[in-house]
């Protein structure tokens, strides 16, 4: 959520920044209902310190015995304190409306994003690796696992719909391996503290990172009125919610792996074959809470993070820095990572690496002071895929098939997989 003072004072640089996004102008509206409240509690303030003389000149009424003024300011405080509840009412209404407003305007991207209209737009920072050369036609990954035996769509449509997957054996496994691996690389190496955290959360906790209310539809809702975690950023960054933290004890670095629910709402006809786009996923969230001057260099970091999984597993890929039309409505500044996919001979996401400065801390409380400042600031928060555990499973498998249907298992992983070095198909 951005500042309404900042927004009052720069509301050209406010729709500026809307427009590069795609988004229409909203300054003149925000800073109405802005003023409508400012103009509201001024009419406020002024009722209640005309109660408070009145209520003074009542007793100076009675002692002098002017019994008809003492009852006349009686009167008048009665219908001050009528008119004090209805307007503290109407305050409400106002404040509700003006924070509705605010909660659906998107983040100002940073100076140094592209300015484009979607994914066209986006910029090329670095490519790691180089695809391998094939002496077959390489299969996608739903070819390669339904050959193996281990991978079924047909019984899993008919267990919970469509977008669902069943891994059996050896890809089962090899699944668990990539989270655990994800893990032990992010703990061991890159200071991150492992959390297991709820994968049911509150409506605060999903607003507290931008996913309510705007995107509402992309998640699925409990008849309790929770909801499932689309990503661990949710559970991960509310940690901070509601805190003033330590500005010593910052960064906070955490990373859980969970499964990810998302009802991929407009999304019908993209990626319809596969496991590419599943309303069920796993996936290695990386979370960090940063002091202001730190974000944008904790940004490069978490990104070489997620980089490292890749290379460690020897996966081709290239990082993106996304446009302003491309963005995700949270961030500042987003790096997208894309995993070489030879079965479709195109680079596809498998991580997301997002600097949201203090937009999700305004919505959840989250500050933290230094020493010697009397102010607390808001935090700022980040969050990147470390990496998504099925699309990692989509890209070894197609990176490692062999002509033979069989899949070579990374080195990386073979010690998660109790020295397994190929799946073979089941006979």
């Amino acid at each position: 959520m951005l500042d309404i003072r900042w927004i009052r004072d720069n509301p050209d640089k406010l729709d500026a920044a809307l427009a590069s996004r795609g988004a229409a102008p909203a300054a003149a509206e925000l800073v109405r209902l802005d003023e409508q409240r400012r103009s509201h509690l001024v009419r406020l303030q002024e009722l209640q310190g005309r109660r408070n003389d009145a209520s003074k000149e009542i007793g100076k009424a009675k002692g002098s015995g002017d019994a008809a003024r003492a009852d006349a300011l009686i009167a008048e405080v009665a219908e001050i304190k009528a008119a004090i509840q209805e307007g503290e009412e109407t305050e409400r209404r106002i404040d509700q409306a003006l924070e509705d407003a605010l909660a659906r305007i998107p983040n100002l991207p940073l100076d140094d994003v592209p300015v484009g209209p979607d994914e066209s737009a986006n910029v090329e920072v670095r490519r790691v690796g180089e695809p391998r050369r094939f002496e077959f036609k390489p299969k996608e990954h739903f070819e390669i696992g339904e050959a193996l035996g281990l991978m079924d769509f047909e019984q899993a449509g008919k267990i919970a719909g469509a977008r669902f997957t069943i891994l059996k054996g050896a890809l089962a496994r090899l699944e668990r391996a990539l989270g655990q691996f994800m893990l032990d690389l992010h703990t061991g190496e890159h200071g991150y503290q492992e959390v297991v955290a709820p994968i049911l959360v509150r409506g605060e906790a999903m607003f507290g990172t931008n996913q309510l209310p705007k995107f509402a539809e992309d998640s699925f809702h409990t008849t309790d009125g929770r909801w499932l975690i689309p990503t661990s950023e949710v559970p991960l960054t509310n940690l901070a919610r509601e805190q003033t933290l330590d500005a010593a004890t910052l960064p906070w670095r955490f990373t859980a792996l969970t499964p990810c629910f998302r009802s991929e709402a407009g999304s019908a006809g993209r990626d319809t074959r596969g496991m590419l786009r599943q309303h069920q996923f796993y996936k290695v969230e990386m979370v960090s809470i940063t002091a202001e001057d730190a974000s944008i260099d904790e940004h490069e970091r978490m990104t070489a993070c997620a980089e490292e999984v890749l290379k460690r597993l020897d996966l081709p890929f290239r990082t993106v820095v996304l446009s302003t039309g491309d963005m995700g409505f949270g961030a500042r500044k987003t790096y997208d990572i894309e995993v070489w996919l030879p079965g479709q001979n195109a680079y596809r996401e498998i991580s997301s690496c997002s600097v949201c400065g203090d937009f999700q801390a305004r919505r959840m409380g989250a500050r933290y002071k230094a020493a010697g400042e009397k102010q607390a600031r808001y935090v700022h928060t980040l969050n990147g895929s470390g990496v998504a555990v099925g699309r990692c499973l989509i890209a070894v498998l197609e990176n490692y098939q062999n002509g033979d249907g069989s899949v070579t298992i990374p080195e990386a992983l073979r010690p998660y997989m109790g020295g397994l070095a190929t799946i073979q198909a089941q006979g």
